[in-house]
């Protein structure tokens, strides 16, 4: 295995399942650590930030919606992990419920592996992409901060209370970070860095 691998987290309570999973992905180059409950994912996640999640959905407990819904209100800065659901539900509900939970793709076994480690790459370069654009940006932390605030809709005197800053200073770093995104507006810039995922919503 190459020292750069990517990790990914595979959760399912089936255990020769997950056994199966991780042998097809490890023989693909990446690295796997498995979980079988969704306890026992998010602690996984919190503890190791892999690079991708790959969870059922139907689990004792804590299901995979449960824990996507606690990634999410836990740790927002985790959000940004690609999550795919793989899963035997193949009802559109169950799919719809999936997306809207912010779920990146949602496969269904039995698992086809050409498609499935296709999906794993596309999400991974997707990151990659997300963090080239980031770095060649480079918004400091008070323009993230203030664009954050902004996309919710707040004004420049609220953000300076939010943040114990002057309203000049809020606007300086708005402007600041508009010019670097080169947007219009700061709500333009607000948009451009939400859907870079340079900020969180």
């Amino acid at each position: 295995m190459a020292l750069d691998a990517k990790h990914i987290l595979c959760i399912d309570d089936d255990q020769e399942t997950a056994g199966l999973i991780a042998e097809e992905l490890v023989e693909r180059g990446f690295k796997l650590t498995v979980v079988h409950s969704g306890k026992a994912g998010l602690a996984a996640i919190l503890r190791e930030s892999p690079d991708l999640v790959l969870s059922d959905i139907s689990m004792p407990g804590v299901s995979g919606f449960d824990l996507l819904e606690r990634l999410v209100a836990l740790a927002p800065g985790h959000a940004r992990i690609p999550f795919v659901f793989l899963t035997a539900l193949t009802d559109r509900d169950t799919e719809l419920r999936a997306r809207r939970l912010g779920a990146d793709d949602y496969v269904t076994k039995p698992i086809d592996f050409e498609i499935l480690v296709t999906i794993i790459r596309a999400r991974l370069a997707g990151v990659a992409r997300r963090e080239v654009w980031h770095t060649q940006v480079g918004l400091n932390k008070r323009e993230t901060e203030v664009l954050a605030w902004a996309a919710r809709g707040k004004t420049s005197v609220e953000i300076a209370q939010i943040l114990d800053l002057t309203k000049r200073a809020v606007d300086f770093h708005a402007d600041n970070a508009r010019v670097k995104l080169n947007a219009s507006t700061r709500m333009h810039a607000a948009v451009k860095a939400a859907s870079g995922g340079l900020i969180e919503l």
